[in-house]
């Protein structure tokens, strides 16, 4: 993942609040007769080109570019205190 702002592009409100999404692949073996588990192993992170995100507020799930990109087009902008004599 990439050390960038996300903006949603779906609800266009959150930036803060996001899932990660990945996928895993487990092997097992069945007994063929009985349909019981006899071995399980270890889960592998299955490999992917660019992360899946989640939008916490609305649910909306893309690549990580479009919440990147979403943010460059609408960057958020620090406001200054202001002060009152």
């Amino acid at each position: 993942m990439q050390e960038k702002p996300y903006f949603c592009p779906n609800c266009r409100s959150n930036r803060i609040k996001f899932n990660v999404i990945t996928s895993y692949s487990q092997s097992f073996l069945k007994d063929a007769l009985s349909g019981n588990i006899t071995e399980f192993h270890d889960p592998g992170v299955i490999p992917e080109p660019e992360p899946t995100i989640q939008c916490l507020i609305c649910n909306f799930s893309g690549n990580e570019m479009r919440f990147i990109k979403q943010a460059e087009r609408e960057p958020r902008v620090n406001s200054q205190p202001t002060s009152f004599y």
